[in-house]
């Protein structure tokens, strides 16, 4: 929504996707309303195989292209790897790594043809993180989110279109509720966390600028920097023991 509203004070017209239509209608309204622009609602679930392809022929139907792509589908599973039915981990996967990178490789012909556009993938912290019991796959995904998007920029260099992977820490939306971790979330102090704002202000700053990767937030900065400069045993000991509170049972 954050992202949403960014785009539309920028005077960009949107197709707004995820999977509850009536929250996109809502926005989509809010948004014309307040903007002036044409907003309409892609409802999707892009844990389902080969979602992309939907979502860009309906956006093709209107007859529209598309001049900006924000990757931002979350999904998060707080149980161990094999405590979920694999169809689960599977939908994990579909949703943030194989469709993102579907809807990316649709829509930049278009844009390399008309010599500019932008990609914004959302990745997390927790790429900079090595893997600790919980939330199996996800520092994996996130972190090939960013070397994903370290590569799209640098074939992309010279066509116009700026490719940045963004990477905040703990921000104030839904997910927790999501996935079940709330309780354990609203615990941890409120200054480490930013607001959606925040996030969406600093990422978009970063894209205009061709910044390929950001951390949005000094002390995210300075986490990402421990994260990648300390000895990885180390850092291995201290997250396990600091995550396992996020980790819930199978």
């Amino acid at each position: 929504m954050a992202f949403a509203r960014a785009y539309a004070a920028r005077g960009y017209d949107l197709a707004l996707s995820a999977r509850r239509a009536d929250r996109l209608e809502a926005l989509a309204g809010e948004l014309s309303a307040a903007h002036g622009v044409e907003a309409f609602a892609v409802p999707a679930d892009l844990a389902t195989y080969e979602a992309h392809l939907g979502v860009l022929a309906q956006v093709a139907a209107r007859g529209r292209v598309v001049d900006a792509l924000v990757n931002n589908a979350g999904f998060s599973i707080a149980q161990s790897f094999v405590g979920v039915p694999w169809t689960r981990q599977r939908d994990f996967l579909m949703t943030l790594v194989v469709n993102a990178c579907g809807l990316a490789y649709g829509v930049v012909p278009g844009m390399v043809a008309r010599g500019r556009g932008s990609i914004v993938n959302v990745g997390s912290l927790a790429a900079y993180a090595p893997g600790v019991a919980g939330h199996s796959l996800y520092p994996g995904a996130k972190r090939l989110i960013v070397t994903f998007s370290q590569a799209l920029a640098a074939e992309l260099k010279g066509t116009g279109v700026r490719v940045t992977a963004t990477c905040p820490g703990f921000t104030l939306t839904e997910f927790a509720e999501a996935n079940g971790t709330k309780g354990v979330m609203d615990e941890a102090p409120r200054r480490l966390f930013q607001t959606p704002e925040q996030v969406v202000a600093e990422t978009l700053a970063a894209n205009d600028r061709g910044r390929v990767v950001v951390v949005p937030g000094l002390h995210n900065k300075i986490a990402a920097a421990v994260l990648h400069y300390a000895p990885e045993p180390l850092l291995i000991a201290i997250l396990t023991r600091a995550s396992a509170k996020y980790h819930l049972e199978d």
